[in-house]
Parts: C-alpha cells; structure tokens; sequence
C-alpha cells in the first residue's frame, strides 16, 4: 500500500524526541558558536556541529508510560541505581529524625535529565540547599553537594524527592512550587549537567530494585507501597 505525503511526514516527525524548553537557549548558544568559530577555522565547524548535536540530545524529553495504581512508587529519573538502603533523611525536608529507606538514581550526561513524580499527591515543601559540586556517583554527595527537595503527601504517605547537583550540573531546576497537586509522572524539575536523584520511603516500604539496574523515569517501578514490613532486596541475576 503506497504512503500519502501526510503519513510520510508524520512517521518522520515521530521518529523525533522532543526537546524540553529549557535547553532551547543552550541549543542556540552551540549553534551560534559553532558558526562563527567555525567561519575562521573549518574543521572546528565540524566539532561545533556534533557538540550541538550533543546538546540538543540531553535535552530531550521523550514521553513516559506511567502504571497508574496509586500503590506504586515509580522512579524520578534515568539512570542506574546507585544507593539502595536506611540513611536519614535530609533535615531541611522535615521527614523525622528516624533512618527511611533511600533508592538513589546516579544520571550520568547521557541520560535523559527530566525529572518526574514518583506519585502523585500535593507537594507539602520544597527546599533548595547550597552546596558543593562533588561527583554525584558518591555517597557523601546526597549531604555535602547542592539540592532542592520535595515532599509529596497523600493521605497519610510522605515521600522525600531530592534533585542533587554533580561534578559536571551547576544548575537544577524545578517547575513546582509548595502547595501544589502533581501526578504520578509528571514532569517536576531537571539538572544540567550529569547529577543524581534519591527518594526517601515510608518506614516499611520493601524495594523493588537493586543495585546496578537501569531505571526509566516515570516508568520503572521502584516500590509498592502495598507491600511493606519487610526487608527483603529483590533477588537478581546479570545475563
């Protein structure tokens, strides 16, 4: 059967990510850059090109399939867990002062860096930290490195989000603000570039996840918060 000229070009407009607004301004600064170095020396035209492109792929902001089931807890961001275990909340969060189970997410610069809700509810606090700028993949930046959290709140279910600054990222953004309603999935924030996100569960809540697995922001599971009391981590196999 032969394509009409209107399918054709949207089968080819599909085939594109979008890309999120906030990285327009850098998209255009890279091609301004990159034509005019590359007026006075033509090979640099080339690297300006392909580092434009580079630019143009971290900001994507492709389209996610949430679960809905208000039981689920589902992961903020790409990237690969890094940090499954008991540590103490953050305080500016307000969380108490007893341990929550963390599942930190380590983006390096080729994940995609949009960040969603991991469930839906009102955001109760945000609260942005100055910091330093140490290697997002270590422990200690979760206390030492720059971070904005949040709190969602639903019903009786408190979970702590927080976006951390890396070594690379020097600027996290967040879209929401205290007092609002957000969904499972729905776009919060983004950090440029390369950085980490953790999340704090309730007392209980059993992972879904392990160490080393890759995540999907807004789709993959990381907890079902229908499921607690225990302290199993989910058995794995690497193949």
């Amino acid at each position: 059967m032969k394509e009409t000229p209107m399918s054709l070009v949207d089968s080819v407009s599909k085939a594109f990510v979008p890309i999120h607004r906030e990285g327009w301004p850098f998209i255009a600064i890279a091609l301004v850059a990159t034509v005019v170095i590359g007026w006075f020396v033509d090979p640099l035209f080339w690297i300006g090109l392909i580092l434009t492109g580079w630019v143009c792929y971290f900001f994507r902001d492709p389209a996610r399939v949430t679960p809905v089931d208000d039981n689920l807890i589902v992961s903020p961001a790409d990237g690969v867990v890094s940090h499954v275990g008991p540590v103490m909340p953050p305080a500016e969060l307000e969380l108490g002062s007893e341990p929550m189970l963390r599942v930190s997410i380590f983006m390096n610069v080729f994940n995609c860096h949009v960040n969603r809700a991991p469930m839906g509810g009102k955001i109760t606090r945000v609260a942005y930290r100055a910091g330093k700028f140490l290697n997002a993949e270590l422990d200690k930046a979760s206390e030492h490195n720059e971070r904005n959290g949040l709190v969602i709140e639903r019903g009786e279910v408190r979970i702590g989000v927080v976006q951390i600054a890396g070594l690379v990222a020097r600027r996290i953004v967040c879209f929401v603000r205290e007092g609002e309603s957000i969904g499972a999935g729905e776009r919060f924030g983004l950090i440029r570039f390369g950085s980490r996100l953790d999340v704090y569960f309730p007392e209980g809540t059993v992972p879904r996840v392990a160490l080393g697995q890759t995540m999907i922001a807004g789709e993959t599971v990381l907890a079902n918060l229908s499921e607690n009391g225990g302290k199993a981590q989910p058995l794995t196999r690497v193949s």
